[in-house]
């Protein structure tokens, strides 16, 4: 009888303590977004839907079973092109214990990392993560930081050369940088070396802030530029509204590094498919939650690359674009 009483006991012991831990909550892991850009509700880019890179990776979140609110939770953050005001989010959500950062641009990774060596860190777009110190290098990244490369510098000759085939007749080209920011710095050089190979002459018009819009616009007009090439960083995506409008205002067709910038009225770019990035950087998130190092997950590179043309501001600015570009365009706004 005994022996019968210690097996019921030892049963329903056992029992509990598996009812115990069934009733005991999961942990919801928590995840920043931090990006440099502007969020997308920011008045000066007039955009009212969802960011598509944000987007891109909450499509990475669903493919991959995470719901927003059951079993992952999201805290994003803008940092609207202030470096000193994206360091500020970065320690805020170091302090709220993520479990991993997701970032947006080089100067959001720089800050995250600036911030903590602990709390694994996705590159979700990142120009060269192995020339700014980021990683160690993209095979093996070393340390808290791992994820995508955009190649935004490293496509600068291939827009000129979209460029001179799109718009007959070009023969100058403006190059729009901003010297503090080294993957602008990196891809006005290699925009030099891809000039002299395609015969183009270029005019240096630097940019760093919104103080300088109105006057590199009116150095190009002064300078007879046919077209300009935009080498974007975050304070520039921040305020593409406004560049655009003074763009218009000097009758200056752009060539830029994102289709955002086309949508936002710019005539064409050439780059990265963004929401891709994005959607590949849930992947890395999910690895690492499961067990995964950042140091041992290597960073890759884009796979997915798109060619956008704005009809509506080709007409604007009475141009016509070569149909052997257009057809080779991956989206056309009419």
């Amino acid at each position: 009888m005994n022996k019968k009483l210690f097996w019921l006991f030892t049963l329903l012991f056992v029992t509990a303590g598996t009812f115990a831990d069934a009733q005991q909550p999961k942990k919801v892991p928590r995840i920043g977004f931090l990006s440099a850009g502007a969020g997308p509700r920011n008045k000066d880019i007039r955009v009212t839907a969802t960011d598509p890179r944000l987007e891109g990776f909450r499509q990475g979140l669903r493919e991959l079973r995470y719901v927003e609110g059951q079993n992952i939770a999201l805290e994003i953050r803008w940092g609207e092109g202030k470096t000193d005001h994206l360091s500020q989010l970065a320690a805020e959500l170091v302090r709220l214990k993520m479990d991993v950062i997701v970032t947006d641009g080089d100067r959001a990774t720089r800050a995250a990392k600036q911030a903590t060596t602990t709390i694994p860190i996705v590159m979700g777009s990142d120009a060269d993560p192995v020339e700014s110190g980021l990683v160690a290098s993209l095979a093996r990244p070393g340390g808290n930081i791992t994820g995508l490369t955009n190649l935004l510098s490293g496509l600068s000759g291939k827009r000129l050369e979209v460029l001179k085939e799109a718009i007959a007749g070009i023969s100058r080209v403006g190059v729009i940088w901003n010297p503090e920011s080294p993957p602008s710095a990196a891809g006005f050089k290699e925009a030099q070396i891809a000039a002299k190979a395609l015969g183009l002459q270029l005019q240096s018009l630097e940019m760093r802030g919104p103080d300088d819009f109105e006057g590199a616009f009116q150095a190009a007009a002064k300078g007879r530029a046919g077209a300009l090439t935009v080498l974007s960083d975050a304070v520039m995506f921040s305020h593409r509204t406004r560049i655009l409008e003074v763009a218009a205002k000097y009758k200056l067709p752009t060539m830029h590094t994102q289709s955002l910038w086309v949508e936002t009225g710019g005539l064409m770019s050439y780059g990265t498919y963004f929401p891709d990035l994005f959607r590949r950087a849930a992947t890395y998130m999910d690895k690492i939650l499961k067990g995964a190092k950042p140091a041992d997950l290597p960073v890759e590179q884009p796979m997915k690359f798109e060619l956008v043309i704005n009809l509506k501001t080709a007409k604007a600015l009475g141009l016509t674009i070569s149909p052997n570009v257009l057809a080779r365009a991956d989206k056309v706004i009419k």
